[in-house]
């Protein structure tokens, strides 16, 4: 069964959007998306990209999904949320909505935590040299995940059934701390996701680090 275009171009025409070479534009605002299959892979730079648009519509398929001329002629883009099938694309809008909605600002409530998660390519402090009138904007290696996986949380108590806290996270040496955050990262990367390595820039420590793993390993 394949979804028939008339009511989704009267849909999607309903909602007033603009144009779809106007969408199509560097400069667009909104978007009209297709879930699909077949789509563009759904990412966190992806998310962040749509984040900064003013409004999103979302195109949810069914069964065999929808007629072609929805996609060739008015859905400005395809996505899809991975390498597999849904019976329908709701459950991908939700996580497309949810992925996009927690970067709005005021979102979280803290601007800052959306800047130390999985995939998160980038993490910047703002900081101001005595005597200079500009902002200066650093990367923040405490925080970031830098592209890769993001580094194991633990919360109170310290000790919980013969099971403890990392004694770097305890010990209130802050270069200790960014040093076992930063190790951790690469050996989680490393362990479950090791393409992700080709993708960032990596220090010489971090290829060391990852040679003297990948030695262990074997």
């Amino acid at each position: 069964m394949v979804l028939k275009p008339e009511p989704i171009f009267e849909c999607a025409e309903a909602l007033g959007l603009a144009p779809r070479q106007k969408r199509l534009a560097a400069d667009a605002v909104e978007s009209l998306i297709l879930l699909s299959p077949q789509g563009e892979l759904f990412s966190q730079k992806m998310a962040e990209r749509l984040s900064r648009l003013e409004r999103i519509a979302l195109i949810c398929g069914r069964y065999e999904g929808v007629d072609e001329r929805v996609s060739e002629h008015l859905a400005d883009r395809e996505v899809s949320v991975g390498d597999y099938v849904l019976s329908g694309g709701e459950l991908a809008a939700a996580i497309v909505l949810d992925a996009v909605t927690r970067l709005l600002p005021g979102a979280l409530g803290n601007e800052n935590s959306a800047r130390q998660e999985s995939f998160t390519e980038a993490s910047f402090a703002r900081e101001r040299k005595a005597g200079e009138n500009q902002d200066r904007i650093e990367p923040d290696a405490t925080c970031s995940s830098g592209g890769l996986l993001d580094y194991p949380h633990y919360t109170r108590p310290a000790e919980f059934r013969g099971m403890s806290v990392p004694a770097e996270l305890v010990s209130g040496n802050h270069d200790q701390t960014r040093q076992w955050r930063r190790r951790k990262t690469l050996e989680k990367t490393l362990r479950n996701r090791p393409e992700l390595l080709q993708r960032v820039a990596l220090s010489q420590d971090d290829k060391d680090f990852i040679a003297r793993m990948r030695a262990t390993k074997n």
